[in-house]
């Protein structure tokens, strides 16, 4: 692993498990996410719509069930356990997909076991951030590499997914998803430490600030559900748009996704050297304000080169706010990790339900043009809120 290598020896054999595990779950979430559209719209048969239909039913189950299973793994059980199990769920949900083509099997079974399986890497980053309290090591730099694994498995996976499913079919990528989830459980069962509770003082635990009470919060919350539903509006709608509308090769969808991918990581990391000495909120304001220019040029630049070009300013939105953002929600809310994580996440998963009523109404009536005009306002009323957010 090219991160382990970079790390050297700052990291013991525990540190490096996390660095692999987050790698290998990233690798098998990315063979999935980016070809899902394709998969719903040709090879189950629906339109645009029910394609953002099924995004949004598969981000609100998700939604309830991690936010059920943070409560529990802030407050009791042992966290590598419950990871363990939504790894488990992963590999089903994979096969399920690998051998099934009915849109409603696919919208409620197949979304029960997604709701689980995508509970598995907040709860990862969870106990990464609980270990790394516990062993007195350098948080920031340690979240933003192992963050840093999520887009090195961006660079591989897209790229790949496309590869496999336009030559060797869906059944062939989603078992392959289905191996590497397999693989990753007994890498969490081998290798990853359970890692106690601390018991965070009263005057902390009853701080109103440490949770949805506080303004700030909220605030970051939906600034960051704007951002996620800019995000995923422009995954759900290049495949289709690229094809479509611009008239370019299916696979560059997944080289667009992998070279936003591989730039994302050198942004995490210099942005996790940086942060302390620029702040959380400037450092997320410069994110947004490359997303604002990334969304823009999409409207006026279709050109292969000038795609590949803006998906610099696309490394800097996703590969910043992806790091920097996990954490300021931790800051704001201390001693629950699991809790802030998931609040993260389902800024994610909502930005999703967003995304997907958004973009197939759009892309349905409109076309898929107007999703782009409709992502670049969203950006713009995004970096407007982050500005408004205190620093940690």
């Amino acid at each position: 692993m090219l991160w382990l290598m970079t790390m050297g020896r700052r990291l013991n054999g525990v540190y490096a498990a996390f660095m692999l595990v987050a790698f290998m779950m990233g690798v098998a979430g990315a063979l999935q996410a980016p070809t899902l559209s394709l998969f719903l719209s040709r090879e189950v048969g629906v339109p645009p719509f029910w394609v953002g239909l099924f995004y949004t039913v598969n981000a609100i189950a998700g939604i309830v069930v991690s936010l059920a299973l943070a409560r529990r793994s802030d407050s009791r059980g042992d966290r590598r356990k419950l990871i363990m199990f939504c790894c488990l769920m992963a590999v089903g949900n994979a096969l399920l997909f690998a051998f099934n083509r009915h849109y409603l099997t696919l919208i409620t079974c197949g979304v029960m076991l997604a709701s689980m399986a995508n509970a598995a890497m907040p709860q990862l980053f969870a106990l990464a951030r609980e270990y790394a309290d516990s062993s007195a090591r350098e948080v920031v730099m340690f979240s933003s590499v192992m963050r840093a694994q999520l887009s090195l498995a961006w660079v591989i996976g897209p790229p790949l997914a496309f590869m496999l499913a336009l030559n060797y079919g869906f059944t062939a990528m989603f078992s392959i998803a289905a191996v590497i989830f397999a693989i990753s459980l007994m890498l969490i069962a081998l290798t990853l430490p359970s890692v106690a509770r601390v018991e965070q003082p009263a005057d902390v635990l009853e701080k109103p600030t440490g949770g949805w009470k506080d303004s700030n919060v909220r605030i970051l919350f939906i600034a960051s559900t704007l951002m996620w539903t800019c995000n995923t509006m422009y995954i759900i709608d290049m495949p289709l748009w690229i094809s479509s509308d611009l008239g370019l090769p299916d696979s560059l969808a997944g080289i667009l996704m992998g070279t936003a991918a591989g730039l994302e990581i050198p942004a995490m990391i210099i942005a996790g050297y940086y942060v302390k000495h620029f702040g959380k909120r400037r450092m997320m304001v410069t994110a947004v304000a490359a997303g604002v220019l990334f969304y823009v040029g999409l409207i006026f630049f279709h050109s292969h080169t000038a795609l590949l070009i803006l998906q610099l300013f696309n490394a800097v939105f996703i590969g910043i706010v992806a790091g920097i953002g996990m954490l300021w929600f931790q800051d704001l809310m201390p001693g629950r990790a699991g809790a802030a994580t998931t609040l993260f996440t389902n800024s994610i998963s909502t930005g999703v339900i967003l995304a997907g009523i958004v973009q197939g109404a759009l892309a349905q009536n409109f076309g898929h043009f107007s999703v782009y005009w409709a992502i670049a306002g969203i950006s713009l009323v995004t970096l407007a809120m982050t500005a408004r957010v205190k620093d940690v």
